[in-house]
């Protein structure tokens, strides 16, 4: 394996052998170095050798090794003769991230932030198999399914509003409840507006600094100005789903004799029944997601309402975008000077669409469209705003945080709880945490410099930072 580098932070390792197209990589030196230490890079060479890949294999800069493909990565295939790959889009379908404003300053919540943080743990349940129970049954469950943040919107948990701001509008069409297993179905009922464990997190943040005052007026966005930042996904009923069909493709693979370097890379023809079936149960569960994050978003605003004893739209609490990380959209690409529709695949990667394209909300298609990338629990988070290279570079994707470079186990072995808790301590940073373990598994430096990260994404013309914002208060599971 030679990587050679192409300029600044690209980097390239070039067709040989079985590989049907190059594998580039978004880093600088010092993570390249530490991605050459697992199979990071390997797993990028093994997706090139799937059939129907459309331009390069993409590793964006906050890129580690995953299931079967790198979590980070982005690969496109095309419309007619490409493939479909679960474990190229991830067991958690919809991770992602919404951002909701307000018009509170620092000084306000920082007089109040026991009681917010209070407030927030109490109101949105976390932790592995957490449950919510908000009444409702198997049928609402398939009208979430089907249409998504709107069909929550109607039952009282947010505002018509919100849909203009969530990627998809809150649903993906063509989904289809019909091709969810019973397993997925019973996970998914009960766990709407949790947030779960992991790395799925609550921050209260402050915008410590603008870094491009157009783009942050345009969002609504000052320094000093407190924000909220949700990271969770489509939980249980997404994880089942994704397992499901994981098993289903290898049972295809084998039934069509499918020679694969990896197992864990199966795939389905674009044409076949058993993709069909995938996309449509994927769709549900992108749906499914984007509602969960609805309904949180409506336990944040009542714990907001508690602490301050003024409305949600007295407080300015409107979301400044919803998107997701592990997806596969059909989409319109220029690849080689002409058009051509792909199956995108992003996996711990997120949309990054520039000013003018259509998907990019009416409010922002002058400017682009918001990408939010969190960091690690006690560090920074920015948003960045998408740029007309990541419709050149990488079938506009950018990254989606900062990535991880420790193992859980070894972070448990390794950072004793109390150091997290004296860091947080030092930056008077409130923290509400369900597992000490997790504290461990989650702390600063298991994660890659969010810093380094954001500025190889600007330095590749992949996206613009906006403002970089800093935790004021973190509830996890």
């Amino acid at each position: 394996m030679e990587v050679k580098r192409l300029d600044g932070n690209r980097f390239i390792v070039e067709k040989n052998g079985q590989m049907n197209t190059n594998v580039r990589l978004y880093t600088s030196e010092m993570m390249l170095e530490k991605i050459k230490k697992d199979r990071t890079i390997q797993q990028a060479i093994n997706a090139a050798t799937l059939p129907g890949i459309v331009g390069d294999v993409l590793v964006m800069p906050d890129g580690h090794e995953g299931y079967g493909f790198p979590i980070g990565g982005v690969v496109a295939f095309d419309a007619d003769n490409g493939v479909i790959s679960p474990g190229m889009c991830g067991f958690d379908i919809n991770c992602g991230v919404r951002l909701i404003k307000t018009n509170l300053e620092e000084d306000e919540v920082r007089s109040r932030i026991l009681k917010l943080s209070d407030a927030l743990f109490k109101n949105i349940p976390s932790g592995v198999g957490s449950k919510m129970n908000i009444g409702l049954g198997i049928k609402d469950l398939e009208g979430i399914a089907q249409e998504g943040a709107s069909y929550i919107i109607r039952k009282g948990f947010g505002l018509k509003e919100d849909i203009k701001h969530i990627e998809e509008n809150g649903a993906m069409m063509q989904a289809d409840f019909s091709k969810v297993s019973n397993d997925a179905k019973s996970r998914g009922l009960h766990e709407l507006g949790t947030l779960g464990a992991g790395n799925h997190f609550l921050e209260v943040q402050k915008v410590d600094k603008v870094l491009d005052e157009r783009i942050a007026k345009a969002y609504g966005l000052h320094e000093g100005q407190v924000v909220v930042m949700v990271h969770t996904g489509s939980r249980g009923f997404g994880h089942q789903i994704c397992s499901d069909y994981l098993r289903t493709l290898a049972e295809y693979r084998h039934k069509h004799g499918i020679s694969i370097v990896d197992p864990e890379l199966s795939y389905a023809d674009i044409t076949s029944k058993e993709a069909e079936d995938y996309l449509g149960a994927m769709r549900s569960a992108v749906n499914y997601a984007f509602t969960n994050r609805q309904i949180i978003t409506n336990s944040i605003r009542k714990s907001f309402e508690e602490t301050f004893g003024k409305g949600a739209d007295e407080l300015g609490m409107d979301i400044l975008y919803d998107l997701s990380h592990n997806i596969v959209k059909l989409e319109e690409h220029e690849v080689e000077g002409r058009k051509r529709a792909v199956y995108v695949h992003r996996k711990g990667a997120t949309r990054a669409f520039p000013k003018g394209q259509d998907e990019v909300p009416k409010a922002y298609r002058a400017v682009g469209q918001p990408v939010l990338i969190p960091g690690s629990m006690g560090t920074a988070s920015y948003v960045l705003c998408g740029a007309d290279g990541s419709m050149k570079e990488t079938f506009g994707s950018a990254c989606h945080g900062a990535g991880r470079v420790m193992s859980r186990h070894q972070a448990v072995r390794e950072i004793p709880a109390e150091r997290t808790f004296e860091s947080l301590r030092k930056k008077n940073i409130e923290i509400r945490i369900r597992t000490r373990k997790l504290v461990s598994e989650e702390a600063e430096w298991t994660y890659k410099d969010v810093d380094e990260v954001v500025r190889v994404v600007e330095n590749a013309g992949i996206a613009v930072p906006v403002s970089r914002n800093v935790p004021i208060a973190v509830v996890k599971g």
